[in-house]
């Protein structure tokens, strides 16, 4: 029987939020996955998963919701999720918005964890970071934990480093992307030396933005690894995916203006914090009073 917790519903099926349902689907025994989408559209194609008629339906049939929709679509959903969340676990992969407003928001002691996946899930090798608000259970993040390492590989950190997390695992796919780019070897078989060079690089650049020794060895071994992969399982071009990763006026593009001007990956990474600092600031400003 299943555990009532991993009954899933995932709100928003763009790029990030079907990713998660296709790769949750897959593990047919250990995961009920429903999903609801605006857009219905974005929901075909997705095997194995129950669709959800709307969000009243979704809320009622899961008891873990994944918010998967864009920052500034944020404001109306919660809104909605408002009214049936209850007793039930919230997961946002919402970029920049913390656990504290979102319990504001919702009211009550709503549990809440704050998770950072990257564009690993779209093959199942996600290097997500974790973070929990202030009334979720170490059981809440257990299982927050096991599902995202169901996806890839999961970290729990401190929610401080959130964005500094988001210049290192989230968009440190692009760094390692333009270096593939412009370097002389296949990207279909990239030396292991040149491996390690990208590793280390990012791990200096972790490091830099005040993560642990351990953290920074964690984050940037597996988004190496990850990003490796997802050149070789999707076959495209080191170019594409680069362009796949980076968002217009977002911390991808900040890092890469500063990587396309001869810097190091150390200060790369310190304009996508700044970026992402900055991008965050307008949620953690506004005043929510709903009733």
């Amino acid at each position: 029987m299943i555990d009532l917790r991993k009954k899933i519903g995932i709100i928003g099926c763009g790029n990030m939020g079907s990713a998660i349902a296709r790769n949750l689907a897959l593990l047919k025994s250990e995961f009920s996955v429903f999903a609801f989408d605006q857009d219905k559209d974005k929901l075909i194609g997705i095997p194995g998963i129950g669709i959800a008629k709307d969000l009243k339906d979704l809320l009622e049939e899961s008891e873990t919701i994944i918010l998967a929709v864009k920052p500034q679509d944020f404001d109306h959903l919660l809104k909605e999720v408002k009214k049936g969340s209850g007793n039930k676990l919230i997961i946002s992969i919402a970029a920049g918005i913390s656990t504290k407003r979102i319990e504001k928001v919702l009211g009550g002691q709503i549990r809440v964890i704050r998770a950072m996946p990257n564009i690993g899930v779209k093959v199942g090798e996600s290097v997500t970071c974790l973070a929990k608000g202030a009334f979720a259970t170490d059981e809440d993040l257990d299982l927050a934990q096991e599902l995202f390492n169901s996806l890839g590989a999961a970290r729990i950190i401190d929610e401080g480093m959130m964005n500094a997390a988001t210049a290192i695992s989230g968009s440190g796919p692009a760094y390692i992307f333009y270096f593939i780019e412009n370097s002389a070897f296949d990207s279909e078989s990239i030396p292991e030396h040149a491996r390690h060079d990208m590793m280390r690089r990012l791990e200096k650049a972790a490091e830099d933005l005040g993560f642990s020794l351990e953290d920074a060895a964690f984050l940037a071994a597996n988004t190496t690894n990850a990003s490796i992969s997802l050149l070789h399982k999707t076959k495209l071009p080191a170019q594409e995916l680069r362009k796949q990763v980076t968002s217009k006026g977002g911390t991808t593009e900040a890092a890469l203006e500063i990587l396309t001007k001869g810097g190091s990956w150390e200060e790369a990474a310190r304009s996508a914090l700044k970026r992402a600092e900055e991008l965050a600031r307008p949620f953690a400003e506004l005043r929510v009073n709903w009733r």
